[in-house]
């Protein structure tokens, strides 16, 4: 394969040239999925005119590959012949994925563009729930009866199975096209061919409703290891199919959106370098304020234990140390949580596994830190008078706050997002900031609470 930049160089010198000729041969031995990446960095113009040169298959396969803020500016060049024939060319769940993405007004227009069979798709499509299976499926698919013979079958896929989805997976219907099974095209071409098709069924046939959250899908496609999930009506009729690449757009979604929530931030919806500045700041200025109000109340503990800090000066010292500790281990035990809720490790009925074991790992955890801590004041004890004659009780006071706090801490973590889970809200909404703030606050009645018992009446 040549080089990246060899590749735009020649095709910006084809353009130069104007040799659409050359350039549509240029193109045709390319993948669309090597390509987009290339014609993306070149200029919004001339990506216009490869478009307009290229064939109607390379240039509907390639558009779909293209970033979202690309694909509008290149329809805003071309002509309204050009885009009405990339539109009726797409892939329905690609062309369905698009226009969802334009403002109202836009996506009437590109409506009005298609052809009256691909409108009827597109509107039945988009009539699904936003979220929803419907939304993603294609009706690009390959059905036989299971009376068939398998050389009947393979007849029908060769006759029509040249510009469909996907040829991994063949379904069969009954004569109502109520959904009997599907058969992977390996068996029918291993079967003789005087053979039924419905000695190939096993009676195995996973599938989806329209309606159902996509988050259901990706639970499904996991489970069954799948190329393709078939899409049926309450009726059991085969309305369409749910492809494995679209699967995986949904999972990259979803694990951003956790992942900019687990950070502390609403999810941004948009691409990071493309969002709109402003959209960027209240996206993340809500949790800051929330998180900032919540911090305040560290100082409304502080303040409580202003006297215990004013006998006890050497305290304040290890303040930062030991609520910092508790939120690390809070926002480790969140994020190791949620991940798992989200891969199926666990169920909710389960809540007792994850705090047993939560438990077992905060106190080793703890007791691991507080080590850490009484021997580090132990050896700078060694070499000054900085923690005063009592440095034995300041340093165990340490240590056993570091474990109580800890423990407090991965209990925290990780019970927060079932509990949001059960109340109906988004786990990931228990964001690693979030939970640290939690715990230190209450980190703080930990530790003076710990400091009271060991030091009072010596330095208290």
């Amino acid at each position: 394969m040549l080089p990246q930049t060899q590749i735009k160089a020649d095709i910006s010198a084809l353009l130069a040239r104007k040799d659409l000729t050359g350039l549509r041969k240029y193109l045709e031995p390319w993948l669309p999925t090597d390509l987009a990446p290339i014609l993306v960095e070149l200029p919004v113009e001339d990506l216009a005119s490869i478009f307009r040169c290229a064939g109607r298959s390379l240039g509907a396969a390639t558009f779909g590959y293209l970033p979202l803020v690309s694909q509008k500016k290149l329809l805003r060049l071309l002509s309204q012949e050009q885009a009405a024939a990339l539109l009726n060319e797409l892939p329905s769940d690609d062309r369905t994925a698009f226009i969802d993405s334009l403002p109202l007004d836009v996506a009437m227009q590109m409506l009005s563009l298609l052809s009256p069979e691909e409108r009827k798709v597109a509107q039945a499509l988009l009539a699904y729930p936003e979220s929803s299976v419907g939304r993603m499926m294609t009706l690009d698919f390959i059905a036989v009866r299971p009376e068939w013979s398998v050389a009947e079958a393979l007849d029908y896929i060769r006759e029509n199975g040249y510009d469909r989805e996907t040829l991994n997976v063949i379904y069969v219907i009954d004569e109502q096209g109520r959904l009997i099974d599907d058969v992977r095209v390996r068996r029918f071409l291993l079967a003789a061919p005087d053979r039924k098709v419905s000695d190939l069924m096993d009676g195995n046939v996973p599938h989806l409703a329209a309606t159902d959250d996509r988050a259901h899908a990706l639970d499904l496609f996991r489970k069954y290891d799948r190329i393709a999930l078939p899409v049926a009506d309450d009726g059991g009729k085969l309305i369409g199919i749910v492809t494995v690449d679209d699967i995986l757009d949904v999972a990259d979604a979803e694990a951003t959106e956790d992942i900019q929530k687990l950070g502390g931030s609403e999810a941004l919806d948009e691409p990071y370098i493309t969002i709109a500045l402003g959209r960027m700041v209240k996206k993340r200025a809500s949790w800051l304020i929330v998180l900032f109000l919540g911090e305040m109340l560290t100082a409304t503990a502080m303040t409580f234990f202003q006297g215990e800090i004013e006998k006890a000066v050497v305290l304040a010292l290890f303040v930062p140390l030991v609520i910092s500790s508790g939120g690390n281990a809070g926002s480790q035990a969140a994020t190791l949580v949620i991940r798992a809720m989200a891969l199926g490790e666990f169920t909710l009925g389960q809540w007792w596994r994850v705090m047993r074991r939560e438990l077992a790992v905060g106190l080793a955890l703890g007791l691991i830190l507080g080590a850490v801590g009484f021997l580090r004041i132990a050896a700078w004890s060694m070499f000054s008078d900085v923690y005063g004659p009592h440095w034995l009780l300041v340093a165990e006071t340490v240590g056993v706050s570091l474990v109580g706090i800890v423990l407090w801490g991965s209990l925290t973590g990780s019970m927060l997002p079932l509990i949001l889970k059960r109340l109906g809200f988004d786990p990931a909404t228990s964001s690693a900031p979030f939970v640290a703030t939690l715990v230190d606050v209450t980190g703080l009645v930990i530790y003076f609470g710990v400091a009271y018992a060991f030091l009072s009446g010596v330095l208290l």
